[in-house]
C-alpha cells in the first residue's frame, strides 16, 4: 500500500498543506528526475527530499 505525499506531510510532519512549489518538486523527485531546489531559508526545501525518501 502506497501513502501519498500529502498524507505523509500531515501524518508525520503535522502540516496541512504544502508551501509554494513543494508539491511539484516532490512529484518531480518521485518520478526519479534530478532536482536542484533553491528557496529561502525556512521555506521547506528539506521536505522536498525527505517526503519522497
Amino acid at each position: 500500500m502506497s501513502i501519498s505525499p500529502h498524507e505523509i506531510l500531515q501524518r508525520y510532519f503535522g502540516f496541512e498543506q504544502f508551501r509554494a512549489n513543494q508539491a511539484s518538486i516532490i512529484q518531480h523527485v518521485l518520478e526519479q528526475k534530478h532536482a536542484l531546489v533553491i528557496m529561502p531559508t525556512g521555506m521547506g526545501k528539506s521536505l522536498c527530499y525527505q517526503i519522497p525518501a
